[in-house]
């Protein structure tokens, strides 16, 4: 890396360079642990000293060994390199991997799979981009904590979050805690800061975990050159957004009406602004040209939260997410907003509330972001809708945020994030509110906490064949005065996967999503991909990060947490037994959870085959097997 290139202006160089080292160590640690999870390098290879801790690997090809002088092994096969990585080759002569490129290419040859032509090109791109937002994200991190120190000790606030319950409004105590973790990314994410398409002070003005501001523009599209997807309680896109929206709504009319046109006609469409300025003004000009797109109209200033471009307006009572596409390259994708969004995320909203209106059990410990209204630019005569995925919105209706219960709602990734105050994680926060950390304390929260998680999920799954995306991002969890789990609150249905004959047979309905080129997310024959959406997100991102954090942030050295997550999964499938369909189908599924290796995404191998393949998966140890 240029160390040159560390920040848009100048800073001290001294800081410079620790930043740079830290940010190098976050992406060779991330890399190691891809790589061996993915199995793109064989784990049964590593050669362990009877320590546990140093390690060899022998890189064949080359005749050379990589050296590791602390890597951690843990459950589900996860590695944690946490020390230092040489490279020896015939000689015994020692070099240095200090640097997640010379990592690559070092064990390029060694790979178990084919690599794209320019694969490893466009990974290592995309890392040294991760690891300049990296220090980026750091750097501005030490001042935003300097600066909530100084806040919560004026406040003589315990801590942070109680500074933040006293503080603000409870959906905006929310918001920052969303913004506050998004500085650790995906878990399994090689290159989970890379915006290469933004400059250093765009990545500053628009990522949430900067304290983004970013304003929208609500622009207009001819209502015939659009397609709504609205759930049943929404009478009109236009009257539902002049409710929420009010002083927009007067400010949108009245500027269509001065250049001529009737607000009757068209619909209010929010564009992220640096999406409006970069794309949409040259990739939509015909469109504009033709009168079907008017970019003009007033603007909002919204907060970004974890997803980068899903915004809630900063007010004081609060108004709907607004989900928008911004063509812009995020952690290797760019991301759009396709029909399948718009159209699923209304469909599924209703079905999940109307279940819960129904099932007393299950809206006692679930809640859901309901995706009320979607829109996307759709051509009148051939319904094509593709070039709308940079043309849409999904509104997510943010009540569940405004508690009047006391619950303290906070986003899992921003529990694993070192608090402003002693740099612990802020589970840690929450497990001190009882006035003690002891390992009964810790157990005892992780019950709470994985049962609050588990059997809501779990239920929505064995029964209705619903995969929730529960992963660190999407799920939120309600917690109260005491620091216990409550609640479990899930958000982004618009990729969330169904099995259509469970929720079939229970008497409910819902109508697929179909396109060419676009990956189904309604299944009939096979729940496979169903369930490991399931276990990806909610037992591999989730729960087993929250574990991990737990045993190294208190040391515990045995499998008492992977036993705990067991018998809370076991008790899941239990109480849910009675209601399944058939023995034989809770027999498999439960194998599938507490038995069978856990199928996980292959994000690496996918970035270096250059995502030839959306699907690919690896298998990682089921955990729960040794903790018996």
């Amino acid at each position: 890396m240029d160390e040159r290139l560390i920040s848009p202006i100048d800073h001290d160089q001294e800081e410079d360079a620790k930043l740079l080292v830290g940010a190098r160590y976050n992406a060779i640690h991330r890399l190691v642990r891809c790589l061996f999870a993915e199995r793109l390098l064989d784990p049964d290879a590593i050669l362990w000293a009877s320590d546990g801790r140093q390690a060899w690997f022998p890189l064949w090809p080359s005749r050379r060994v990589l050296r590791f002088t602390c890597l951690s092994p843990g459950p589900a096969g996860t590695l944690q390199n946490r020390g230092q990585i040489e490279v020896l080759d015939g000689m015994g002569m020692r070099q240095a991997i200090d640097d997640p490129a010379a990592l690559m290419k070092e064990v390029a040859p060694c790979l178990t799979i084919s690599l794209a032509p320019d694969g490893l090109e466009h990974l290592l791109r995309d890392i040294e981009n991760s690891m300049h937002n990296d220090m980026l994200a750091r750097r501005h991190r030490q001042n935003w904590s300097a600066e909530l120190r100084r806040k919560i000790v004026t406040a003589h606030a315990p801590g942070f979050l109680d500074y933040l319950e006293g503080n603000m409004p409870s959906h905006l105590a929310a918001m920052t805690l969303d913004q506050w973790g998004a500085l650790e990314g995906h878990p399994f994410y090689p290159t989970w800061k890379a915006k290469p398409g933004l400059s250093p002070q765009d990545v500053v003005a628009l990522s949430p975990e900067f304290g983004a501001r970013v304003h929208l523009r609500i622009a207009a599209l001819r209502s015939d050159w659009a397609y709504v997807e609205m759930m049943p309680h929404v009478g009109s896109y236009s009257a539902w957004f002049s409710k929420h929206f009010p002083d927009l709504w007067r400010g949108w009319s009245e500027g269509l009406k001065e250049r001529g046109k009737s607000p009757e006609n068209w619909l209010p469409l929010p564009v992220h602004a640096w999406h409006l300025e970069n794309f949409v003004r040259r990739e939509f000009a015909p469109e504009i040209d033709a009168g079907i797109f008017d970019p003009a109209g007033p603007e909002i200033e919204t907060l970004p939260s974890m997803s980068f471009r899903t915004m809630l307006p900063e007010t004081q009572e609060p108004k709907p997410f607004i989900k928008l596409p911004v063509a812009i390259w995020l952690t290797s994708e760019q991301r759009t907003l396709q029909g399948k969004s718009i159209h699923m995320g209304p469909r599924l909203s209703t079905l999940i509330s109307d279940i819960l209106s129904k099932e007393d059990d299950l809206n006692d410990g679930l809640e859901i972001f309901v995706e009320e209204l979607g829109a996307i630019l759709h051509h009148p005569d051939t319904g094509d809708e593709h070039p709308g995925r940079f043309l849409s919105v999904v509104y997510r209706n943010a009540d569940a945020l405004a508690r009047a219960d006391g619950l303290l709602p906070i986003t899992v990734a921003a529990l694993l994030t070192a608090s402003p105050v002693d740099d612990r994680p802020l589970l840690c926060e929450l497990i001190a509110r009882k006035g003690s950390e002891t390992e009964a304390d810790v157990a005892a929260f992780f019950r709470a906490y994985a049962r609050t998680v588990i059997r809501p999920a779990l239920a929505m799954y064995l029964l209705y064949g619903i995969a929730f995306e529960a992963h660190q991002q999407n799920s939120t969890i309600l917690f109260d005065h005491e620091g216990q789990p409550r609640k479990l609150l899930i958000r982004d249905f618009g990729d969330g996967r169904s099995f259509a004959p469970l929720f079939k047979e229970r008497g409910y309905d819902l109508k697929p999503f179909s396109r060419e080129g676009i990956l189904p997310t309604t299944f009939d024959d096979d729940i496979s991909l169903v369930r490991s959406f399931v276990i990806d997100a909610c037992l591999v991102c989730h729960l087993h990060e929250i574990a991990l954090c737990l045993s190294e942030q208190y040391a515990l050295t045995d499998f008492r947490l992977w036993n705990i997550l067991r018998e809370e999964t076991e008790q899941a499938f239990d109480a849910l037994r009675p209601r399944m369909f058939s023995d034989a189908f809770w027999a498999e599924e439960r194998k599938a959870f507490l038995e069978d290796p856990w199928p996980t995404r292959s994000v690496l191998r996918m970035h270096l085959e250059c995502y030839r393949d959306y699907r690919v998966e690896h298998q990682l140890p089921n955990p729960l097997v040794r903790a018996q």
